[in-house]
């Protein structure tokens, strides 16, 4: 079959497949690096997307990243699709603080409209998190991880303050129905988001009290978006469109656009893993030089395999990409 009929067919049939709205917006909190790599951008446009279609609500966007200047690119990016009063967290203890190479972020801030300046003018990560999920109905929040798990760790230890008298395990397992993570690399391998902050994730696989939902590097690493948003002359003035415009030119690895691994693990913890995914049980765990394996015994742990050609995922996040506020 000729390859424009195949992407045809593709584009019909994700439209179709996901065409069916979520009964309720699933209540979400984001968390993400927000670079080095800009399919964040991708994703958190995604998450845009389905809240403004009724499938999403987004409770808060949360770094994981301490760089001076996350706060200021997540207002941007929560202010370009009309939501600027989204709460968004920083941590203030030990964290990661690796920024872009390709200064995409710089970009956006320099030239898009923000309130947030400073990543002192937002609350603490951790304390953002208890402050939203203590506000939230029994279990309905669903956290997805684009980055470190290094909030979601401290949130585990975290201690009673003034939003909750519950300890941070037990407002999970209160609050929390569960947590989606792009993380690790099946059923064994070694992947970026787990080896930077190894400690974090190590904590948070053997702890975590809910089920863990994992879409692993193997999974994005095929999907290669953002072209058709940048050579859709239509979209002006977007950040989403900046970011891939200025970064996808700098790697020849990316000619064919990016990989897609942050927008796979927003699609499927607001739309669900079906009919493109399927979900293998067990265990993950974590070594100490951050490679991770995969215990087949357990039933908490969960990660994806292909259950559809992944040209129809591929299709269906380049058209989410391109939506337009």
């Amino acid at each position: 079959m000729p390859k424009i009929l195949i992407i045809l067919l593709c584009s019909f049939l994700s439209t179709a497949l996901f065409a069916q709205k979520n009964q309720k917006p699933v209540p979400v909190i984001f968390d993400t690096d927000m670079g080095p790599d800009y399919d964040d951008v991708g994703a958190i446009a995604l998450l845009h997307a389905f809240a403004d279609q009724g499938d999403a609500e987004i409770l808060a966007t949360i770094a994981s990243t301490k760089y001076e200047g996350v706060a200021s690119v997540l207002n941007v990016l929560n202010t370009y699709f009309k939501k600027p009063n989204i709460p968004i967290g920083v941590p203030k203890g030990e964290a990661i603080s690796t920024r872009d190479f390709q200064h995409w972020s710089d970009s956006l801030i320099a030239h898009y409209p923000h309130q947030i300046k400073k990543n002192q003018e937002v609350p603490d990560a951790v304390a953002l998190y208890r402050k939203v999920l203590a506000r939230q109905a029994d279990q309905s929040v669903t956290i997805v991880t684009v980055g470190f798990l290094t909030n979601i760790a401290e949130l585990l230890k975290s201690s009673p303050d003034e939003s909750s008298p519950l300890s941070g395990m037990e407002l999970v397992k209160k609050k929390v129905k569960k947590l989606v993570s792009m993380a690790g690399k099946f059923p064994s391998g070694r992947e970026f988001n787990v080896h930077e902050d190894v400690k974090a994730a190590q904590y948070v696989v053997e702890k975590w009290p809910k089920p863990l939902l994992l879409s692993g590097f193997e999974i994005g690493e095929k999907i290669k978006t953002g072209l058709p948003l940048i050579q859709n002359a239509a979209i002006q003035n977007s950040p989403v469109k900046d970011a891939y415009a200025i970064s996808i030119p700098l790697s020849e690895g990316d000619r064919e656009g990016r990989m897609s691994w942050d927008q796979t693990a927003v699609l499927v913890a607001v739309k669900g893993h079906a009919p493109y995914y399927s979900l293998v049980p067990g265990t993950m765990t974590v070594k100490e030089d951050g490679g991770n394996d995969w215990d087949p015994a357990g039933s908490n742990h969960h990660y994806l395999v292909e259950d559809r050609p992944y040209l129809e995922v591929q299709q269906l996040i380049n058209d989410l990409m391109m939506y337009h506020p």
